[in-house]
């Protein structure tokens, strides 16, 4: 890049791109060669100018070290040439110059000496200028609280708030962030709470906050048990801040809060996104936060048995979590060391130290965003939890009778009892009889039956265990199973063919009085189930699904006639839900839901209520098709509280979502929310192979969207859209894109808005129905134009208006029209005629859809839009008019466009029928008519408003009222 001078008119335009670029290195380098041009130049008010500005690009990055230099020459050169500055340059130096006094105290190779003079300094030239104490008072209490002087800090605490706020004062919202942050050092956080209240309300912000206050009000919400709101900030924080060089130390703020509410793998993950954090020796003061926060981090994971992971940290070597403990530890300590050396205490390091010790304050709390990171256990089981599972006792006889009587009952906890069974043996060396050791082995194939691959093995094992037993009915059963699990896995030819055998020989079996009906029709069963698999691969399907119902038709009736037999409602039941599987299947939901209903009914009757979550999961399922989300919900409803604390975690999720739907389908996005993120959770616990982590995130995102929670949604929706991608169909994309655009153009950011939209309109654009491309498309191109890209906004609404134009969709197109005018007028897209010709086709389109309306309520719609068509013609050419009708018009150009603006709002006035409402029309041609010296056609127009509304109440008619008012008395001041 060039050194060479540069105009200073085109140096004062890149001066002023610099301080708009994100914080970095790359700016901090434009600034500085910014500042050896403007030496070039000779032009000293430009190089104080530039000087200045990077002093600023160094404040906000990792290389705030680097401030000093520049700044001491800028105040030599006000100390030799005031006559240099600008007003501009004056206040900004003494703005500064509490940056650089406090930023001192950040690097701990400046003496404390030097940081008090240059704070004595600070006070001199304040008080020189004419400025309030309030900033001196405030750098004096950030020095003694950092150095650990309570007593001194109090003082200039109190001291800092009772001075007047002046032109020097930090803004209001950095000034309550440092009263609350001495407020929790104290203990106080409901107070500090209070005292962020109006930063975390947006009703004082700046650059950096409410993003440094998010951060910071993590840790007391979990103390105070504000967990929705932690849970909040965090979401809506760290979206603010993870772009942000500077913000290192709300980073680790958002590192450690996952590391102290059960979200150890969202923390790695955070890490694992700022690797510069580590490296980055500018600010020791953020360095040490960061550090901190590792460690904490670092620690959580260690005590949870993952110390071996491999976790991201610093360049140069791979680590584990315990090898980056010891690290981020050791150096944490010894900057703080460092600092005491320099303040002649031990403050910063007592602080280290116990922040180094935090222990969690929660088990978890469901963020509601996915971890990219998996926990990988490297170790076994901490002590704690072996202890723990030693004390449940290991009276393996007692154990075992406890299992299989859990196992007659058909009880969902046989698993876990099954499994303490053979914990217990292990520990003790007690070798199991036959029979138990088959059972320990079969219940294991049953537990591990999300992985069949690995659950077939098992049970084959199990079957030559119960053989060795002499139990051939239960070992034909157990061969069953195992070829269904082989099956499940994609092998479906061998699991078909085993399970065919394995039927073969449990109909002798049972024919001898070896196997019992509920072994034999076990594996019918199987049978059909897998047969159900392979359905669509069949020649013919319809043919294949009916012999395939004529099956288990005869399942069902050979159970019939066994029903007093032990546990055999149960198969009742399952094969009455096969039967609501084929039908709806085949389409038929009326028959599907009769059936799935009688299931759940029977597993009731028999006293199952555990067995019937699935029919009753299912019924939800097809409510929720239907469009009968009540009913959904119902059975959603009663599918949890029978399943409660029997169900493993993927189950638990997807009946989590069904309610959260069916919930949101009906209004209730509170509670949906709330269950969506209890199915996110229970999703990353389940591994989440079948995507309904991403299905649980869409729903949340979209509950959070509705109830006004954009930065929440947001960061949901960004981390649902790759398991949505992976795992889902592209409906469920589309609607998550929608709605992350939405939200982003909520927060203001309307580029990624339109991202979001365009990406989601390329999916739908293949779609039959083209509804929503057109809608999409559309959304588009109102952010790119709220975005400044005119030029492609004018393009989207094109081919939005093509579309719209297909779907016979006229007010739609009316309203691309409008768009287009107005960005020609506003981004250069042509100018006034270009913006008249858009308003004129729009003008066009809407009467020519007007005289071809069937009926009355859509012409009054077409009357309306062709009437807000006439009055933002009016807005238009107002808009465009560079001045007002009076003297200044000489050549009547103003006057001649207020007239023809008039024209068009009587005309829209006009064009409203009997009770429509014309009073936005009316208001404008008064205020035309006023501005054009008709001082009593404009206060009879807005009279006439006024008794329209004579005793309405509401705010609408409350500000009509008064807009009618402020016309009536301006004509009065006019005349």
């Amino acid at each position: 890049m060039s050194h060479a001078p540069r105009d200073t008119d085109a140096l004062r335009q890149a001066l002023a791109e610099n301080r708009d670029e994100p914080e970095g290195p790359a700016r901090n380098a434009r600034a500085g060669l910014l500042v050896q041009q403007a030496e070039a130049t000779g032009d000293a008010p430009l190089l104080v100018d530039t000087l200045l500005n990077l002093v600023t690009a160094y404040q906000y990055s990792s290389e705030r070290d680097k401030t000093f230099a520049p700044f001491a020459r800028v105040l030599r050169m006000w100390d030799e040439h005031p006559g240099h500055f600008g007003e501009y340059a004056v206040h900004r130096l003494h703005w500064i110059f509490k940056w650089v006094s406090s930023g001192m105290l950040d690097q701990p190779h400046i003496p404390l000496a030097s940081i008090e003079n240059w704070l004595g300094e600070m006070e001199h030239r304040y008080s020189l200028a004419g400025y309030s104490e309030r900033a001196v008072r405030q750098g004096e209490f950030r020095i003694a609280r950092h150095i650990g002087d309570t007593a001194r800090a109090a003082r200039a605490y109190a001291a800092w708030l009772a001075a007047d706020r002046d032109q020097m004062s930090d803004c209001h919202a950095c000034e309550l962030h440092g009263q609350g942050g001495w407020q929790i050092r104290l203990g106080q956080d409901s107070k500090a709470l209070g005292t962020w209240r109006p930063v975390l309300a947006g009703q004082l912000t700046c650059a950096h906050e409410p993003h440094a206050v998010l951060a910071s009000s993590l840790l007391p919400l979990v103390r105070l048990g504000r967990l929705d709101e932690a849970r909040a900030h965090h979401l809506r924080g760290y979206r603010m801040v993870r772009a942000m060089e500077s913000m290192r130390s709300a980073v680790a703020g958002h590192v450690e809060f996952c590391a102290l509410t059960g979200n150890e793998a969202r923390g790695l993950e955070i890490l694992a996104r700022h690797p510069a954090y580590f490296t980055d020796q500018g600010a020791p003061d953020s360095l040490t936060d960061h550090l901190v926060a590792t460690a904490v981090l670092m620690r959580r994971l260690d005590d949870l048995g993952h110390g071996g992971q491999s976790v991201p940290g610093p360049a140069g070597r791979s680590w584990t979590a315990r090898e980056l403990l010891a690290h981020a530890r050791c150096e944490a300590l010894a900057l703080a060391r460092r600092f005491d050396e320099r303040n002649g205490t031990d403050g910063v390091s007592r602080e280290v130290a116990l922040r180094l010790e935090r222990t969690p304050l929660l088990d978890r709390l469901p963020l509601g965003v996915r971890a990219d990171r998996a926990l990988v256990r490297t170790e076994p089981e901490p002590a704690p939890v072996r202890a723990a599972a030693a004390a449940t006792g290991d009276d393996v006889p007692a154990l075992v009778a406890e299992a299989r009587r859990l196992t007659r009952a058909q009880h969902p906890g046989a698993r876990a009892a099954w499994a303490a069974v053979g914990r217990a043996a292990e520990r003790t060396g007690t070798a199991l009889e036959p029979l138990a050791r088959a059972e320990v082995t079969d219940h294991a194939a049953l537990d591990a039956f999300a992985d069949p691959d690995t659950a077939a093995p098992l049970f084959r094992t199990a079957a030559e265990q119960f053989e060795a037993a002499g139990e051939p009915g239960e070992a034909a059963a157990c061969r069953a199973r195992a070829a269904y699990a082989a099956a499940v896995a994609g092998h479906t030819a061998e699991g078909a063919a085993g399970i065919d055998a394995a039927c073969a020989e449990l109909g002798v079996l049972h024919v001898q009085g070896r196997a019992t009906t509920q072994q034999a029709t076990g594996a019918l069963l199987g049978r059909a189930r897998t047969a159900l698999m392979t359905l669509r691969q069949a020649s013919d399907p319809a043919v294949a699904a009916a012999a395939l119902e004529t099956e288990v038709r005869e399942v069902l009736a050979f159970a019939e006639a066994h029903r007093d037999e032990d546990r055999m409602a149960a198969r009742i039941a399952d094969a009455t839900s096969l039967l609501g599987r084929l039908a709806r299947g085949r389409g038929d939901t009326k028959t599907a839901v009769v059936l799935f209903a009688r299931a759940a009914e029977l597993h009731h009757e028999a006293g199952l209520p555990w067995f019937a979550v699935e029919a009753e999961s299912v019924l939800a399922e097809i409510r929720l098709e239907t469009g009968e989300p009540e009913a959904a919900e119902e059975a959603a409803r009663a599918a949890m509280a029978h399943g409660a604390g029997y169900l493993e975690p993927a189950r638990t999720a997807h009946l989590h979502i069904l309610l959260a739907e069916a919930l949101a389908s009906t209004g209730q996005d509170t509670e949906a929310a709330d269950l969506a993120l209890e199915a996110a959770h229970w999703a990353d616990r389940a591994g989440d192979s079948e995507g309904l982590g991403g299905w649980a995130r869409l729903v949340l995102g979209g509950a959070f969207q509705r109830l006004g929670r954009a930065a929440e949604a947001a960061s949901v929706l960004e981390s649902a859209l790759p398991d949505l991608r992976r795992a889902h169909h592209e409906s469920r994309v589309v609607q998550a894109r929608w709605w992350l655009g939405e939200c982003l153009s909520e927060l203001g950011e309307t580029r990624e808005s339109a991202e979001q939209f365009l990406l989601a309109a390329e999916t739908a654009q293949g779609w039959d129905d083209q509804q929503d491309h057109a809608s999409l498309t559309d959304l588009a191109a109102g952010s790119l134009s709220r975005a400044g890209l005119g030029d492609r906004a004018v393009k989207a609404y094109a081919r939005a208006e093509d579309l719209w134009r297909q779907l016979n969709r006229p007010l739609a197109v009316v309203r691309t029209l409008r768009a287009r005018a107005w960005i020609a007028l506003q981004d250069g897209q042509g100018g006034l005629p270009q913006a008249r010709l858009a308003m004129a086709a729009a003008v066009q389109e809407a009467g020519t859809a007007l005289v071809a309306a069937t009926d009355e309520q859509q012409a009054r719609r077409l009357r309306a839009e062709l009437a807000g068509t006439y009055r933002q013609t009016a807005e238009l050419l107002v808009r465009a008019c560079p001045g007002e009708p009076g003297a200044e018009d000489a050549d009547g150009t103003a006057r001649a466009a207020y007239q023809e603006a008039l024209s068009q709002a009587e005309q829209a006035i006009a064009t409203f029928g009997p009770g429509d409402d014309r009073t936005a029309a009316q208001l404008m041609a008064a205020w035309l008519e006023a501005d054009l010296g008709l001082r009593a056609e404009a206060a009879d127009r807005a009279r006439a408003v006024l008794a329209g509304y004579a005793g309405e109440t509401g705010d609408i008619a409350g500000r009509r009222r008064t807009e009618a008012g402020t016309i009536i008395e301006y004509a009065a001041e006019s005349g």
